[in-house]
């Protein structure tokens, strides 16, 4: 099944091009494909979009699977460390997201509550 979730970001004033050209330089996941710890198949990143207004990022993933395996799959994911360690001088609060534990509670922490979800098809 389809699903999105979105995550936030508060970021200090007047770094817009900073961060736009940041996110926009960033790289993709290795793959799209997740696997769990056996190997087998459990999900697919389907696409991503970031936004940006005053002091907040927000960055919204659509996905296959569940979303524990989708944090598992970016916290081992070198493209997502790179744009995390790039984000940190923008950001109003540091954190840690430098082991898969950690990356997980900053996700976990800065999710957005997903109110509704429609798709024209269904």
């Amino acid at each position: 099944m389809r699903q999105f979730s979105a995550v936030i970001w508060k970021v200090k004033p007047g770094f817009d091009e900073e961060l736009a050209d940041l996110f926009e330089n960033s790289k993709r996941p290795d793959s799209a494909v997740i696997l769990d710890e056996a190997g087998s198949e459990v999900g697919k990143l389907l696409s991503t979009a970031v936004f940006l207004k005053d002091d907040t990022v927000v960055r919204v993933i659509q996905y296959e699977g569940e979303l524990i395996s989708v944090m598992r799959h970016m916290a081992g994911q070198q493209v997502v460390r790179e744009l995390e360690d790039g984000l940190q001088k923008y950001l109003v609060e540091p954190r840690e997201t430098d082991s898969p534990q950690a990356f997980r509670d900053f996700f976990l922490r800065t999710s957005m509550r997903r109110l509704l979800q429609r798709w024209a098809d269904e």
